[in-house]
């Protein structure tokens, strides 16, 4: 095993809560996210499914409330609700089948909290259902894929976090980050490399997947962390390490490319906390 070129700088700093290295992006309200999915279907709103009340969202709630023939206010009141199709959150137990934007509601939340199900179209279909599921592993409740109370109340609950610092695994800008995209959510950073450039693992740990991963991957490594954390490594060019390998920080554990689906070569890079995809950003050392 060899340090990756151009070398990266391990900060051995471990800390109970992380220390952020740059600004979390901002969370979103899945009740805003509902809306801005109301307004787009009615042709009122073409941003991302942020969650986020902006200039745009603004807006386009104003002109459905305009052509509804409601007091223009920006408020999302009773009247505005009836208008939207809003069916509170919480409201009823979701499961296979269901729809509304109590549904898109529980997508959001379930991306935020690591488990993305595809796009947010407030359709409770099997995406949705494994998603579930996933959470309600990773939260300890009992996993039959149907969201009711207690499911429901856990989603009130932080987001998890990486409990220790990274090492950076390029030395390079992201310059897409974790969060929603489009009708989407990222699930990792999208850091651009000319090809070849070596790729470094974040931290000490085990790998425990070298290969071809289907689903748009292509050449993925994965290595095991202490505290349930795994790095995942995505679109190589090559592979420079074997399944059950020790890495330590700053190893090159491959080359950036562009396998799998991948428009240009760079590095798909995620990070997951008991199976919960996490925002990296925070956690990376500072450069």
């Amino acid at each position: 095993m060899r340090p990756c070129t151009p070398p990266v700088v391990v900060v051995a700093l471990v800390v109970a809560f992380l220390v952020s290295a740059a600004p979390a992006a901002a969370a979103g309200d899945p009740a805003v996210a509902a809306v801005q999915l109301q307004l787009r279907q009615r042709g009122l709103y073409s941003g991302t499914l942020d969650g986020i009340r902006g200039p745009a969202t603004d807006r386009a709630l104003r002109a459905a409330q305009r052509r509804s023939g409601l007091a223009v206010d920006g408020v999302v009141g009773p009247q505005t609700r009836k208008a939207l199709r809003l069916r509170p959150f919480g409201s009823r137990v979701l499961h296979s089948g269901t729809r509304g934007t109590d549904v898109l509601e529980l997508q959001f939340a379930l991306a935020e909290h690591g488990f993305p199900s595809g796009v947010f179209d407030g359709v409770f279909g099997a995406h949705s259902r494994r998603a579930l599921r996933g959470f309600q592993r990773f939260a300890g409740l009992a996993v039959d894929g149907v969201a009711g109370r207690a499911s429901l109340h856990a989603l009130h609950a932080p987001p998890p976090r990486i409990p220790f610092v990274l090492a950076r695994p390029l030395d390079a800008p992201v310059t897409d980050g974790f969060g929603p995209r489009g009708l989407r959510f990222h699930a990792g950073l999208a850091i651009p490399a000319p090809s070849g450039t070596g790729v470094a693992a974040v931290a000490p740990g085990r790998v425990t997947y070298a290969g071809w991963r289907a689903g748009g991957w292509g050449r993925l490594v994965v290595v095991a962390h202490r505290a349930g954390v795994r790095s995942l490594y995505a679109h190589l060019a090559r592979i420079d390490v074997r399944l059950g390998e020790q890495v330590e920080s700053g190893f090159q554990v491959g080359l950036v490319g562009a396998t799998g689906d991948a428009t240009g070569p760079h590095l798909h890079f995620e990070v997951r906390v008991r199976g919960a995809a996490v925002d990296p950003l925070p956690a990376l050392a500072p450069t």
